[in-house]
């Protein structure tokens, strides 16, 4: 189970993140933490803990994943009457990633080769897997720190994966199964290998005994979190684990579309068409 750690001091916003994730400090260290009271809500944290457990599960570099608890009087004292709100609006439990000191974003053209081949396809399968929008040049959600070995990349920030729980009501089998277009502006598809050995080499570790494991941390407040004035999504949270474990069951199944959607948006190479032509 995913470790809880109080929630000590508001240290800074990250203002780069559309949501205002903050670095919060915690008696087990300092975590950059994302709000449920900000941008998607809660949604966007379900997603941070469910990409996230599949990353630890298919050994994945994750920084330390908790659940960060915020009092209801945390931060009472910020100025900032944005930071005000989100914080007021996230009494409870929040998702954080453990600060990674010396890091910094990743740059395809000045970090693309410390990135093993094989890394890379295994990052582009997760993110094909849980339709990742967020993992492209533009905003990578990648960073790189030095390590013992030499510098290491880090994955981080997934609360846009997963967009389908914006809209239980139109999923179905089939449109889990559905190809993923976006995975050909993935950052790391240049520099991927064999896609399809890294579909056989994850595919199998997604049992649905691991599966179950990965949505077990999920807490049971974040699955049924509704905005003021909106239904609970699930029934229970049992409910709402069995529906993502039939996603998950549905999008794993041979054949699987977005594998060979990834395949070949590798073998096409970049896509140059300006964002506005595309269809």
């Amino acid at each position: 189970m995913l470790a809880v750690h109080p929630a000590l001091r508001y240290v800074t916003p990250l203002r780069e993140g559309g949501s205002l994730p903050a670095v919060v400090e915690t008696e087990a260290g300092a975590y950059v933490v994302k709000f449920r009271g900000a941008g998607q809500g809660a949604r966007a944290l379900v997603a941070e803990v469910v990409v996230g457990r599949l990353a630890q599960t298919l050994g994945l570099p994750l920084p330390d994943l908790a659940l960060v608890d915020l009092a209801e009087a945390f931060g009472r004292s910020e100025p900032d009457p944005e930071i005000q709100d989100i914080l007021r609006a996230s009494t409870g439990l929040n998702v954080g990633l453990g600060f990674v000191e010396g890091a910094f974003p990743f740059d395809p053209l000045a970090a693309g080769d410390l990135v093993a081949p094989e890394t890379a396809a295994d990052v582009v399968w997760l993110d094909a897997l849980t339709t990742n929008i967020d993992r492209t040049a533009r905003n990578p959600n990648l960073l790189v720190a030095p390590g013992a070995g030499g510098p290491e990349l880090w994955l981080i920030d997934h609360g846009a994966a997963l967009y389908f729980h914006h809209d239980w009501a139109s999923m179905s089998e089939d449109r889990a199964r559905t190809p993923f277009p976006a995975i050909r502006d993935h950052v790391l598809l240049p520099f991927a290998g064999d896609i399809e050995a890294a579909d056989a080499r994850l595919a199998p570790l997604l049992t649905d005994a691991a599966l179950g494991a990965v949505l077990d941390d999920v807490p049971d407040e974040l699955l049924l979190h509704a905005p003021p004035g909106h239904p609970a999504p699930f029934a229970s949270a049992g409910a709402g684990r069995r529906a993502y474990l039939d996603y998950f069951r549905a999008r794993l199944a041979a054949p699987r579309a977005w594998v060979a959607e990834a395949v070949r948006a590798q073998a096409a190479g970049p896509d140059t068409t300006p964002l506005a032509y595309r269809r």
